[in-house]
């Protein structure tokens, strides 16, 4: 797939701009299927036994980091394929803490974990390389600000990326590669 570019700084929110940062190139949709292949690799190496472990009292567990990934991704994938579609409808605020609070993800195999954030990662990279190319520039509205189709695929690349940082830097998972 070709570059489809990088998202200009109006095609997301300030908050986001760290994520995008994360990401080289033009062309996320190749990221993001790498990252797939990282984020196993990663998890695996923690094994079950140790993926409760959490670096600081109130701070999300190894598992809990994945889950959050996961229902990530599946909030801006649901986004960026409304937005592409043409949904003119404003879209909800995502509060991931919440979201952590109920999924439940320390009580899943790490195992299942992975496994599902692989398929949630093939659905999306499948829907992003259907689109047609006037969808990556269409521009909808969540969390009460404007996001571009191509912003979102670079803010969840960068997402994760961000999360792997996390893991390597206070959880000792992972590696500087």
């Amino acid at each position: 797939m070709t570059g489809i570019g990088r998202p200009e700084a109006s095609e997301y929110a300030p908050f986001f701009a760290g994520y995008v940062a994360l990401v080289a190139g033009d062309a996320p949709v190749p990221v993001l299927e790498a990252q797939a292949r990282t984020v196993a690799e990663t998890f695996t190496s923690v094994g079950d036994e140790s993926a409760g472990f959490r670096y600081a009292p109130g701070k999300w567990s190894v598992r809990e980091v994945l889950g959050h990934c996961i229902d990530t991704e599946r909030v801006f994938t649901y986004r960026a394929l409304a937005f592409a579609r043409g949904e003119q409808a404003p879209l909800p605020r995502f509060d991931e803490d919440a979201y952590a609070a109920n999924a439940g993800h320390d009580g899943i195999p790490l195992e299942e974990l992975v496994a599902e954030f692989g398929h949630v990662r093939a659905a999306t990279v499948a829907m992003l390389r259907h689109l047609p190319a006037a969808a990556w520039s269409r521009v909808g509205a969540a969390s009460g600000n404007a996001i571009s189709v191509r912003a979102l695929a670079f803010i969840m690349a960068g997402h994760v990326q961000h999360h792997l940082g996390i893991l390597r830097d206070r959880y000792g998972v992972g590696h500087a590669g």
